[in-house]
């Protein structure tokens, strides 16, 4: 009896490793900048990767770190195929080829530096030797940006890292930093979630919202299938209530989402990297 039962278990287990969708079907990696805390990040992308995976019959998989910067490792050591991202554009890492196919249809981002509405700041110079909060010195809106105007205005502040922004404005509503430099998305998105006001003391240029970007290491048939699922979430029922009901937990338009795109639309960012200062490139 013993030795039917490991028979039919061996069996079993050698039909399943023989199965075209466990030898053959790839797992795909997909990393999104921690634009929120992890919770509301894995909120946001788990219903959308789960519906491009059922979509394109292309298995993604999220993994995100702890905070932004330990995500980008993971890009940057080529543990991840996927990526939504705007961290990719410096001419390093330009290099390493990775493929812009969408973005969000989400209005232009602007680096902003702002404050609690009732601060006595009330001007940038105020903020010369205070604490400001960041998400992360990997950030390219929310800190090279706003770092990159203070510095042309001799304007030194004490940076502190919250890990994502979520963690840096709320980091800056305790106290504990004088002002928060953001994106307008994410400050706009945490007021009407949170019920915050901010009083804005300076707007950047404007940039696109991050890139959906795939590693050149992923087959034209499966870029080709996984940008479809994304590109054409909004033209069908369920893409459509699924985009809804993430944005909605994130406090973004309930009617953003993602729309062709190429390495053209992003020539703002590698413009920035011209004439950045040396430790924000």
């Amino acid at each position: 009896m013993l030795r039917r039962l490991a028979a039919t278990a061996l069996s079993a287990f050698c039909a399943l490793s023989a199965s075209p969708a466990l030898a053959d079907d790839p797992i795909y990696r997909f990393s999104p900048v921690n634009q929120w805390d992890i919770n509301k990040t894995a909120a946001y992308w788990n219903p959308i990767i789960q519906y491009v995976s059922d979509k394109s019959g292309v298995k993604l998989q999220l993994k995100i770190g702890r905070t932004s910067a330990d995500t980008t490792s993971y890009v940057l050591t080529q543990e991840v195929e996927f990526v939504f991202s705007n961290h990719l554009f410096s001419p390093e890492r330009d290099a390493l080829g990775w493929k812009v196919f969408g973005r969000r249809n989400a209005p232009a981002l602007h680096g902003q530096l702002a404050v609690p509405a009732d601060s006595g700041i009330t001007r940038i110079e105020d903020l010369k030797g205070q604490e400001v909060a960041f998400a992360g010195p990997e950030a390219f809106v929310g800190y090279k940006v706003p770092s990159a105007y203070l510095q042309s205005k001799g304007i030194d502040v004490k940076a502190v890292f919250g890990g994502n922004q979520n963690a840096a404005i709320a980091q800056m509503f305790a106290g504990k930093a004088k002002a928060v430099g953001s994106n307008s998305m994410l400050i706009e998105g945490y007021a009407n979630r949170e019920n915050k006001k901010f009083r804005v003391l300076w707007t950047s240029e404007p940039y696109h919202d991050l890139a959906l970007m795939a590693s050149g290491r992923v087959p034209e048939k499966d870029l080709k299938a996984v940008a479809s699922a994304f590109l054409g979430m909004h033209k069908d029922a369920r893409g459509k209530e699924v985009l809804h009901k993430a944005s909605q937990e994130v406090g973004l338009d309930a009617d953003a989402y993602f729309i062709p795109a190429s390495g053209a639309d992003y020539a703002a960012y590698r413009k920035f990297y011209q004439s950045a200062p040396a430790g924000l490139r």
